[in-house]
């Protein structure tokens, strides 16, 4: 029998739409706020010479620095206030989560609730700050070491320059944080979202060019084209996968009779982390590739020139190391964001209980083993989907638009946007309803 709010679901509408006046504030407003971030993309940072940038981005926009434009939404190729984006933010993120599993005073911080959150929100805005001031750094040393680039080059020019990208990464962590709490969905992951999609057309017509050319064989276009299809069918598919453990109520009486016991199942997503794991793992592969990619385009020491070569896209080391931190992050967020334990106790507390499990350390121990082995499903592919589109658009010399990062993120903060707007119509609908029995009850007396 479907649920109350699969039944709401259904018979959701353009009229039920049309009544939410709240939700269509949030969405003009997320709206807004992602025009504000595109419209900062476009404004360079100062000192630079565009034209002499732009010869140095082209040479080498196929590695590491093509993908940090991607999640930058072409902020890079401009080196607009905008070019570090979020990356740092969400570094610092990783090193908090991680330190909080370390340190007793951070693990007890998450225990605390909304207060213990916004102090840990608040140590990310600091590390963040610090991170994104060396990345600023050692983005102006390179831009210096570029012939040409700077068009005064010195330590105000360095500090300009700092201080520029770094309030730029401040101002659009303020702009997520305001997504998410009077907009829709998730503000961090929905900028780096429109940032993928404004490359969208750009991407479309240098892959046509280079097909009218013949530069790329047609093909390969045809091939790139099932294959985006079929990885954003794979996506959809994973996403929505679950594994559902039955749980059983026992019977209960009220007066003389007897009730026989109500079950339910408890979800276990098989890609628990989301988009979560991919975007962590870019990120900290961005945040030295960067740095290096631009000092390697002067007079940098062999060894710089090493590991910028060996971090390139398609390259066998990048390769490796993304996948390791995509399956860590997709094993550690988990544990983050589901506690078998807590979810066992709950269910003691309710009366609820898995068919032939011990109610207590035997259900969180079960739940465990479950959740573990769907999640190595999930990081596999997750890492698959990450991975193969990149080694295939490497070797035709493409954009990275069309890999399946960008893909993933794409689809993923996609179907969890669908599903927040979703949320909010079900429980419109569910607001009418109860008014509608209220005044009906009223008007029976």
């Amino acid at each position: 029998m479907a649920s109350a709010a699969e039944q709401l679901a259904r018979n959701l509408n353009f009229s039920t739409f049309s009544k939410a006046k709240a939700l269509q504030q949030r969405i003009w407003f997320t709206l807004g706020a992602l025009l504000v971030y595109r419209l900062g993309t476009f404004i360079p940072v100062p000192g630079i010479d565009p034209d002499a940038f732009r010869a140095t981005f082209e040479q080498s926009q196929q590695g590491i620095i093509g993908m940090f434009n991607m999640f930058a939404g072409g902020a890079v190729e401009r080196m607009a206030i905008f070019a570090l984006n979020l990356i740092p933010y969400i570094t610092a993120s990783i090193v908090v989560q991680v330190m909080a599993t370390a340190i007793p005073r951070l693990e007890q911080l998450k225990k605390e609730g909304e207060a213990g959150r916004r102090k840990m929100n608040q140590y990310t805005r600091y590390l963040a700050v610090v991170f994104c001031s060396v990345q600023a750094y050692g983005i102006a040393v390179g831009l210096e070491s570029s012939p040409g680039v700077v068009l005064d080059p010195g330590w105000f020019f360095r500090l300009s320059t700092v201080i520029t990208l770094v309030g730029g990464t401040m101002f659009l962590m303020w702009l997520g944080e305001q997504i998410t709490a009077r907009g829709v969905g998730n503000g961090i992951s929905l900028i780096i979202f429109a940032g993928i999609v404004a490359n969208l057309p750009g991407t479309v017509a240098q892959t046509l060019e280079l097909s009218r050319t013949g530069a790329l064989p047609a093909w390969a276009g045809v091939g790139l084209l099932v294959l985006a299809v079929a990885v954003i069918a794979v996506i959809v598919f994973f996403e929505r996968a679950q594994r559902r453990l039955l749980i059983q109520y026992p019977k209960r009486q009220v007066g003389n009779k007897m009730f026989q016991g109500d079950t339910s199942h408890l979800p276990l997503k098989l890609n628990t982390a989301g988009v979560i794991p991919v975007i962590f793992g870019s990120s900290l592969l961005l945040l030295p590739a960067t740095i290096a990619s631009f000092a390697a385009q002067g007079n940098a020491p062999g060894w710089l020139t090493t590991i910028t070569a060996l971090l390139g896209r398609g390259q066998p080391l990048y390769l490796a190391l993304f996948a390791a931190l995509i399956i860590f992050f997709a094993f550690f967020y988990t544990a983050i964001v589901f506690n078998p334990t807590e979810t066992a106790d709950n269910l003691k507390r309710s009366g609820g209980f898995i068919p032939g499990i011990r109610p207590g350390e035997r259900t969180a121990q079960h739940i465990d083993y479950v959740l573990t082995r769907i999640t190595v499903v999930g990081a596999a592919y997750l890492a698959v989907v990450a991975l193969i589109p990149e080694v295939l658009v490497s070797q035709l010399s493409v954009s990275q638009f069309i890999g399946g990062t960008s893909l993933l993120i794409m689809v993923t903060v996609t179907l969890d946007t669908i599903s927040q707007i979703q949320s909010h119509l079900i429980a419109q609908q569910y607001e009418g309803l109860v008014k509608k029995s209220r005044l009906g009850g009223g008007r029976r007396r």
